[in-house]
């Protein structure tokens, strides 16, 4: 029989790119995306953060700001309780030249294998008095989260003010593999001694 250690465990691909962005006001804009997910998750290869080169917008109509930035991570868990979320922040500079956040957005790793593409609206927090929208574009100092993984928490989300200014489009390539080690063990060892006859 398999040791009580033996654990029942899946990997999850996850494969794809941030392809491009809509944001209608801005120009020359970069991401830093991570990923975030629950305790009983472990990346076993791949990156759970990093940044993208800065884009300008397309000369199209459509006005495109294209990163095309690739998207390879692998992650081990043993139930799926926290499954990945895609976490995006994207940056700008205003007009002191300091660099701001022109959006937050969030979305869940797909659940089902296969290609997925999903349209991210991505937001940023308002000033919650005129004072403060005043102050803020005097300073240049626009608000911010203080923790940004507050976008893909659902706790203290429901107080905050904000307001649409853009699209992302990430494209997502999802494989599952699930390696069943202890059930597959006993079921084996089951059906060999009913064969058998023992």
């Amino acid at each position: 029989m398999a040791s009580s250690s033996s654990v029942s465990v899946f990997l999850l691909n996850v494969s794809g790119q941030i392809e491009s962005a809509e944001f209608l006001e801005f120009d020359d804009l970069y991401c830093r995306y991570s990923f975030v997910y629950g305790s009983d998750w472990a990346i076993t290869s791949g990156l759970e953060e990093s940044i993208t080169q800065v884009t300008k917008k397309s000369q199209d109509s459509r006005q495109l700001l294209v990163w095309n930035f690739p998207l390879d991570v692998t992650f081990k868990s043993t139930n799926p309780y926290g499954w990945p979320r895609l976490m995006i922040h994207t940056y700008g500079s205003d007009a002191f030249g300091n660099d701001v956040v022109r959006g937050y957005g969030m979305c869940h790793v797909p659940l089902i294998p296969g290609r997925h593409k999903c349209r991210l609206p991505m937001f940023v927090p308002e000033s919650t008095s005129q004072l403060q929208k005043f102050t803020s574009w005097l300073l240049g100092r626009h608000p911010e989260f203080v923790d940004a993984k507050i976008v893909a928490q659902g706790e203290g989300r429901e107080v905050s003010r904000v307001r649409t200014q853009g699209f992302i489009t990430v494209t997502f390539n999802i494989s599952l593999h699930i390696y069943l080690s202890i059930y597959l063990s006993i079921y084996l060892s089951i059906y060999l001694s009913m064969a058998l006859g023992r």
